[in-house]
C-alpha cells in the first residue's frame, strides 16, 4: 500500500471519527409507527393528578404521534411500587416503548438512593428483557432553594443509571416545567398548561431521538 492511500485511510478515519464525536456518538432510536403501543409509568407527575382527564401529558403526547400511550401512573407510587407492578402491565399492554418517570417520591421519603437507583435499573432490565425499548425521564431532586428561586434540578443518579443501562435520558423536561410556577397546580405538580408543555418537551426529546418524525 502506498503512501497516498495510507494518507487516505488515515484521513477518512479521523473524519468519522470526528463526525461521531460532533453527533455525541450515539446513534438514533428507530422510529415508532402510529398505532405504536407506548407504556408512560409514573407516579402523581404521569397521572392526571389535579387536572381533568385528557390533559395529562401521556394523553398529550399520544394524539402528537398516533401512538397509543397507556397512563400507568398512580399518584404517591414510588420506584419499588412501579418495579412490583411492571410485569403485569408489561404482559397485559405488550408495548413497544416504555417511558419510567420514577423516584420523585423516593426523594421526598428520603429513601435510600441505592435502592431508587437499583429499582430503576431492574425496571430497564425488565423492559428490554421483554423486547420493548425504554426511555428514562428525570425528576427534579428536592430543594428548597430551588422552589424558592424556580430553578430546580434533575437528580444527579438519572444520568448514571441511563448510562449504566445504557437507555436515552429525557434529563430537563419535567424540572423546566416545575421550576415555573404559572405551570403548577400546587407545589410538586404541574397544571393544565404545565402538563401541555410537558408533553411538548418529550415529544421534542422523542424526536431527537429518533422515536417519532
Amino acid at each position: 500500500m502506498n503512501k497516498s492511500m495510507l494518507h487516505a485511510r488515515s484521513f477518512l478515519a479521523l473524519a468519522v471519527l470526528v463526525l461521531a464525536v460532533a453527533c455525541g456518538g450515539t446513534r438514533k432510536e428507530a422510529a415508532l409507527p402510529a398505532g405504536s403501543k407506548v407504556l408512560a409509568l409514573g407516579d402523581s407527575l404521569t397521572a392526571p393528578h389535579g387536572v381533568k382527564p385528557g390533559e395529562d401529558w401521556p394523553t398529550l403526547l399520544a394524539q402528537k404521534t398516533g401512538w397509543v400511550v397507556i397512563n400507568a401512573g398512580i399518584s404517591g407510587d414510588t420506584s419499588a411500587g412501579a418495579l412490583a407492578r411492571l410485569p403485569a402491565l408489561l404482559d397485559e399492554h405488550q408495548p413497544q416503548l416504555v417511558l419510567v418517570s420514577l423516584g420523585g417520591n423516593d426523594m421526598l421519603r428520603r429513601l435510600p438512593q441505592g435502592q431508587t437507583v437499583t429499582h430503576l435499573g431492574s425496571m430497564l432490565d425488565m423492559v428490554k428483557a421483554r423486547g420493548a425499548r425504554a426511555v428514562l425521564l428525570a425528576t427534579p431532586k428536592p430543594s428548597i432553594a430551588g422552589a424558592v428561586f424556580n430553578n430546580l434540578s434533575p437528580a444527579d443518579f438519572y444520568a448514571e443509571v441511563a448510562k449504566d443501562k445504557k437507555v436515552p435520558l429525557i434529563e430537563d423536561a419535567i424540572a423546566d416545567v416545575l421550576s415555573d410556577t404559572n405551570l403548577k397546580g400546587d407545589q410538586l405538580h404541574p397544571n393544565a398548561a404545565g402538563h401541555a408543555l410537558l408533553a411538548d418537551k418529550i415529544h421534542a426529546a422523542l424526536k431527537k431521538i429518533g422515536f417519532t418524525g
